[in-house]
């Protein structure tokens, strides 16, 4: 992988499954994929992204302008043999 590039996402299934509701507008579907775009260039530091106190390769990016359709939650799985990001929860308002 070029330094140049981004890092792959990966979904869990309760976010594979909510990406495949019939309910889910156009516009939250864009804002999750749009997020997993800017955090992915980066290597997971996306624009607007916080991290977790605790552990802080868990983050949070906000889903829509100024975070008003959720949160996207993510892990930052940087000592893998693939370095990635894994979208593991999405949190709508």
């Amino acid at each position: 992988m070029s330094e140049l590039e981004g890092w792959p996402f990966e979904l869990t299934p309760e976010v594979d499954a909510l990406l495949g509701e019939a309910w889910l507008t156009g516009e939250v579907f864009g804002a999750i994929i749009t997020a997993t775009v800017q955090v992915s260039l980066p290597r997971g530091m996306g624009p607007g992204s916080t991290a977790s106190t605790k552990w802080p390769q868990q983050r949070r990016v906000p889903l829509g302008r100024d975070g008003s359709l959720g949160v996207a939650e993510y892990v930052i799985v940087a000592d893998a043999n693939l370095p990635h990001c894994v979208l593991t929860r999405v949190r709508l308002y």
